[in-house]
């Protein structure tokens, strides 16, 4: 378990992962994955019960699902920065017979990825039916499911969300990322997101909230989040799309489009080298 100077340190040199897995295809999606690499630190290194020798049924750990797979490159960091595969693999990314697709994939077996993702809403129906199966199997550890908040949009995540109530999946904690911006504009031009608390309480659904760039916010959000109240818990939190890169934080601009050569020398700059890049 990581202290919080540690956290901060390995979350860097993800963000600093992404630009460059991106920058060297010329592809990819930086903007979710910056945002998100504070929690997926978080989780990695400090609260999930994980094992990197990695077994698919994941038997006495806790669980993540991706739902939102366009962020791939913040999650193929962590995982090799967590020892799931070697580091150097990231150099692959997006390539041609890369395990490291685009959105994340299970055809070439990669460390970690338990089922594909990129669909949006689909994810969190795949974590409740893991959630239920640790359930019935006696299994004491949570999954956790990170969705978009565009991706709340997808009528299938409010059927996941009556389902998960109805059949008290308390086991499961949904994380959306409430940055406000998806890949055509903000949130409130594309379709308005309303009332997301009370919508989730609504549904029948335990409610938190969290700064995603707050470390001890980060912690006892989700720790309070793991104590079972007979409800499916979800967090919103809020996230800067881009953060730490300041020409990408807080705008949709940067959602799908890797920076030039310039732009990335710009961004690295900003960013602390400190578990060394691959």
């Amino acid at each position: 378990m990581k202290d919080e100077n540690q956290l901060k340190q390995i979350a860097s040199q993800i963000r600093r992962d992404i630009i460059r897995q991106v920058a060297a295809v010329n592809s990819g999606h930086p903007g979710g994955s910056l945002g998100c690499a504070d929690l997926f630190t978080v989780l990695y290194f400090h609260i999930m019960k994980h094992d990197a020798s990695f077994n698919m049924k994941g038997e006495n750990e806790d669980l993540f699902f991706l739902s939102n797979g366009h962020i791939s490159p913040v999650w193929y960091s962590t995982l090799a920065r967590a020892g799931y595969f070697p580091v150097e693999e990231l150099k692959t990314f997006r390539k041609l017979n890369s395990r490291l697709q685009g959105h994340p994939a299970t055809h070439e077996g990669l460390p970690g990825i338990r089922v594909a993702s990129g669909s949006l809403g689909q994810g969190l129906s795949v974590a409740i039916g893991a959630a239920l199966s640790k359930k019935l199997n006696k299994d004491p550890r949570t999954v956790f499911a990170l969705t978009g908040d565009g991706e709340l949009q997808e009528g299938q995540i409010w059927e996941a969300a009556m389902f998960a109530a109805h059949n008290k999946v308390d086991n499961l904690i949904a994380i959306v990322d409430w940055n406000g911006q998806q890949i055509d504009g903000s949130n409130d031009d594309v379709i308005t997101l309303g009332d997301l608390e009370g919508k989730w309480k609504s549904f029948g659904w335990e409610v938190h909230e969290m700064n995603g760039h707050d470390y001890p916010s980060m912690i006892t959000t989700i720790n309070k989040a793991k104590e079972n109240t007979g409800k499916p818990q979800v967090i919103l939190m809020r996230t800067e799309m881009g953060k730490g890169v300041d020409f990408m934080e807080g705008t949709h601009k940067w959602h799908g489009k890797a920076p030039n050569a310039e732009q990335t020398e710009i961004a690295l700059a900003q960013l602390e080298e400190t578990l060394g890049d691959y």
